[in-house]
């Protein structure tokens, strides 16, 4: 499918196919589409609540919707969504939520995997639902979404995410599970750069690196060039102190030309400190 970013939700929907008989259709596929998005994105939560945005909103939707004959009923709406074909409709509507986010300029795209709580159930010997989505931070849009066995499936569920996210220009981090070559290599011929996290389970690249930081800071960086940032929050009686070094200095990691698009390395630390309140008393004679 091939639709501009600025394009209508009816655009990016307009491949769907239609699972209705021709003479059961009172209204069109794309008036009903439309008015549940929109109504769902206000927060309707049943196909009453939708109906019910529907005539409230009936004057602003006939300015860009057919509506041959009005209003569709919330069974209407029910009846068609059960019918749809689940995979199509997912895909249109990622097409459609890439294309809100390039148009209000999508930045950084966070991929993380969650395992949804309570999704398990031991009596049927069924697995938690794990997930591995993709957070638009700058918009707070979720660009899409792919189930997964488990945790540990996530690096085949990411370079499948990858593929349905339209990610030119634009930073994509990854928690150490996705710190991958491979991964690395998709998302830089997607046009894209990455932050990976890297931990122990590259054994000798963490310590590669690991040491060359530490020591670096230590010493200042002496001829390295760096760049260092530090924040500092507080709440709940607590102090968290946050600071990073980055450093564009990698000639000297033996792996560099196996990771595509490598310009630097950094190092976070993340300090808590415990505020104890000082509590007034009185004392009477």
């Amino acid at each position: 499918m091939t639709v501009s970013p600025a394009a209508t939700i009816m655009e990016h929907f307009q491949s769907l196919p239609d699972p209705r008989v021709d003479r059961t259709k009172e209204h069109c596929l794309t008036d009903i589409l439309t008015i549940a998005i929109c109504a769902v994105t206000a927060g309707a939560d049943s196909w009453v609540a939708v109906e019910r945005f529907g005539h409230a909103k009936e004057a602003w939707l006939q300015t860009f919707l057919a509506l041959p004959n009005g209003i569709p009923s919330h069974d209407t709406f029910g009846r068609v969504f059960a019918a749809l074909d689940p995979v199509a409709f997912a895909e249109c509507f990622q097409h459609w939520i890439v294309g809100v986010a390039q148009a209000t300029a999508g930045r950084v795209v966070a991929i993380d995997g969650k395992t949804l709580r309570q999704s398990f159930d031991t009596t049927s010997a069924k697995a938690a639902i794990h997930l591995v989505s993709a957070w638009a931070s700058h918009n707070h849009l979720l660009l899409g979404q792919v189930k997964t066995e488990a945790k540990s499936n996530e690096i085949t569920a990411i370079p499948q995410l990858l593929k349905l996210l339209e990610l030119q220009g634009c930073i994509v981090t990854i928690d150490a599970m996705g710190c991958q070559k491979d991964i690395a290599r998709q998302i830089t011929t997607q046009e894209a750069d990455y932050v990976l996290a890297l931990k122990e389970n590259h054994p000798t690249a963490y310590e590669e690196v690991s040491t060359f930081l530490d020591t670096a800071v230590v010493e200042g960086f002496g001829r390295y060039p760096y760049d260092y940032h530090e924040t500092i929050d507080g709440d709940h009686g607590r102090i968290e102190v946050r600071r990073v070094w980055s450093t564009s200095a990698i000639d000297w990691f033996a792996d560099r030309e196996q990771w595509p698009g490598l310009r630097s390395f950094g190092l976070v630390k993340h300090s808590v400190l415990s505020v104890s309140t000082p509590v007034s008393s009185a004392v009477t004679t």
